[in-house]
């Protein structure tokens, strides 16, 4: 299996109320889950392909418990990548790399596509966001717990970045239109961090 290996910055929002209780493997708290899962690569490289400075982002929709309901999902490459680089993300993402990818894919249910578009991530301070034009717009911004420090949860079971903790946070705004999807949100669960994914 070809070595590779992603180092960055990673931020989700969906619909439930923060702190979503999902990653506990708790019920959603509106029943079901919608998600938009934004990834910023660092440093990155899938054998002699280097990854730098791409975006990759995965729409989820659960229809109830998430460690016990398969997802519909479809992914968003960067269209900077080239063609290699694509592929390359496309099965890193897949979970076909193995690696963290792979424990999430064993989630996924019916795969909706994948698009190559333009996306524009942002990470400055408390916030993150993502905008694919014509298709999502999403920020969040870190919640404060005492002493105006960051509330952080480590070693949840289902989790995006494994290792990592998480920084609790609420959306901004979240729309996404696509794949016959209508969110618009606002107010609703963030979480966000830093990642290391690696396969062999």
């Amino acid at each position: 299996m070809t070595q590779w290996k992603l180092t960055g910055a990673y931020f989700e929002t969906c619909n439930c109320e923060a702190a979503c209780p999902c990653v506990f493997g708790s019920a959603p708290t509106e029943g079901f889950c919608t998600a938009i899962v934004a990834w910023h690569i660092k440093h990155g490289v899938f054998d002699d392909v280097a990854l730098d400075g791409l975006n990759v982002a995965l729409l989820v929709d659960a229809a109830g418990n998430m460690a016990e309901n398969k997802w519909k999902v479809a992914a968003y490459i960067d269209e900077k990548a080239s063609e290699t680089q694509r592929n390359a993300l496309a099965t890193i993402f897949s979970g076909q790399a193995g690696g963290h990818p792979a424990v999430l894919a064993s989630f996924f249910g019916e795969h909706l596509g994948t698009k190559s578009v333009a996306m524009d991530y942002q990470g400055n301070g408390k916030n993150r966001s993502l905008r694919i034009p014509g298709i999502a717009d999403a920020e969040i911004e870190a919640l404060e717990g005492q002493d105006g420090k960051a509330i952080t949860i480590e070693n949840h079971p289902l989790c995006i970045a494994p290792g990592e903790p998480a920084t609790v946070a609420r959306s901004k705004h979240f729309r996404l239109a696509d794949y016959g999807y209508d969110w618009k949100l606002s107010g609703r669960n963030g979480y966000l961090s830093n990642f290391s994914y690696s396969g062999a």
